[in-house]
């Protein structure tokens, strides 16, 4: 018996989307920071496993079909870590709802990610949506470390009362508190199926694509105010040799004015971003990199479909 699924993830920015889905999948796949709309894309992170016999997962009493307990249970799950749900302000931020959206498409597990203390989705359409999906429902209570055992109670029985056909589990992904629980319940709900992806894959996107992410990564660490959004991450050139990885990217910013910043006085900033990413690819790759890092202006890019599209928004 093989279980396979997609458990799709969705919530307000900075709930800890990716965060969970690093957890889960052990490996740093989705680039983190406390900065607002971190995720940009659709990510797909590639579980695989073997459940013990003694995981002892089981269906919740108000269940109506019990889910056996698995005995060294395969398993394939499909993590999709999606872009924080706001209200768009240009157009990348609308081609970030566009994929926000299509959590629903595919879904074999509903993860709804929120915080103690926050109230539903903003965006009411999409919170209907997730009441009224006919697939499996898990809130997940992130970040429950920062706060008091009665909060958490209060929090539950509120989440419950909201929604009321939804197994609330309670987690703190960045400890890792109760999500080996939140793994075995997630490999309950998906269906028996063979897997989606061949055994060694971690995610559906290219070898380009995590590194343009890394580099994105430390520019979220480095800058602050407008800068980190308003900048892209394009990469010219990625050669594997047998031991280094030859990698020349580019770096789109908004306005020239963007640009002296992100590269900083005698190119300060930009040599922290790049020494900052090439560590990171050397641990992910488990080879030396060579990283070369340009600045280029392409204006107004947040709000061009033409540009957005070659960015792989559109």
């Amino acid at each position: 018996m093989h279980r396979s699924g997609f458990v799709n993830l969705i919530g307000h920015p900075n709930v800890g989307k990716s965060t969970l889905a690093n957890a889960l999948l052990g490996e740093r796949l989705s680039i983190i920071s406390p900065k607002a709309q971190t995720t940009r894309h659709r990510i797909f992170g590639i579980l695989n496993g073997v459940l013990a016999a003694d995981a002892g997962i089981h269906a919740r009493e108000e269940q109506t079909e019990a889910v056996p307990a698995a005995a060294g249970t395969p398993y394939q799950l499909v993590l999709s870590d999606t872009p924080g749900v706001l209200k768009p302000q240009y157009a990348l931020q609308e081609s970030m709802l566009v994929a926000v959206q299509g959590v629903f498409e595919d879904a074999d597990v509903l993860l709804y990610v929120v915080e103690l203390g926050e109230g539903p989705l903003r965006d009411e359409r999409l919170y209907r949506k997730i009441a009224d999906s006919d697939v499996p429902l898990v809130v997940v209570l992130n970040k429950i470390d920062l706060h008091q055992q009665a909060r958490l109670e209060s929090e539950l029985a509120l989440w419950q009362e909201r929604l009321p056909r939804a197994e609330i589990i309670p987690i703190s992904a960045l400890t890792g508190f109760h999500t080996d629980y939140l793994l075995q319940r997630l490999v309950a709900l998906v269906p028996e199926c063979p897997p989606y992806f061949e055994g060694d894959a971690l995610t559906d996107r290219s070898e380009r694509f995590v590194t343009s992410e890394m580099i994105r990564e430390q520019v979220l660490h480095y800058y602050d105010k407008e800068i980190p959004y308003a900048v892209e991450v394009g990469i010219d050139s990625f050669v594997e040799e047998e031991n280094l990885i030859r990698i020349r990217a580019l770096l789109y910013v908004a306005r020239d004015s963007q640009k002296g910043i992100l590269i900083g006085h005698k190119g300060a900033m930009l040599k922290k971003v790049g020494t900052g990413a090439r560590k990171q690819m050397e641990a992910f790759f488990a080879k030396k990199v060579y990283l070369e890092l340009f600045v280029k202006v392409a204006a107004d890019w947040r709000n061009d479909r033409k540009q957005l599209k070659r960015f792989g928004y559109e």
